[in-house]
């Protein structure tokens, strides 16, 4: 697996995956490349690691065997939004821990859903995050109808931590600890 920042030239296809129907029932609603450009492109060319990123959100196409098969994200979960260094958008403002990630990605070809790729692609991302010792834990919200997300969560070893509301509506928070990997 190899993780490749996202590029301007990358939009075009993530807009692609994001209007497929296994990716816009989690991924809602799916954006018009104008928004798209609109949101990410601020936040692009940041091929440092999630801690260090100014946005605060480090972006990635996923590649299997130099084929472009996802995408993901890491962010920063820590606190008060709009405060340099901390979660954009304000979703976990009681997270006080500057080492805690949150991830979010998904599988852009349907044909390749139901083969293990979810769980290796989060494994190694993982296994790449914790090469930074700063990072203390990674945690996921899928929706708590997103069996197979859930799924390859708790194979890569997330623990469940309960049911959240979030400014997507219900999510279940799932974490993994440095001292788990």
């Amino acid at each position: 697996m190899e993780f490749r920042a996202l590029a301007a030239a990358d939009l075009p296809l993530l807009q692609r995956w994001l209007a497929r129907p296994h990716v816009s029932e989690w991924w809602q609603p799916t954006p018009t490349l104008a928004e798209l450009t609109d949101e990410y492109l601020p936040r692009l060319a940041m091929d440092v690691l999630p801690l260090d990123a100014e946005a605060g959100v480090t972006q990635y196409l996923v590649y299997d065997d130099g084929e472009a098969v996802g995408y993901i994200q890491a962010y920063r979960v820590m606190g008060r939004p709009g405060e340099a260094g901390h979660s954009p958008d304000g979703w976990w403002p009681d997270e006080t821990d500057p080492g805690a990630l949150g991830i979010d990605q998904f599988i852009g070809l349907p044909e390749r859903l139901g083969q293990g790729l979810g769980t290796r692609m989060v494994r190694a991302f993982v296994e790449w995050l914790f090469l930074d010792a700063r990072v203390t834990s990674v945690q996921v919200d899928p929706h708590p109808d997103n069996q197979r997300a859930i799924a390859a969560y708790r194979k890569v070893g997330f623990r469940e931590v309960d049911v959240v509301q979030t400014p997507d509506g219900p999510a279940l928070l799932l974490r993994l600890a440095r001292q788990r990997w």
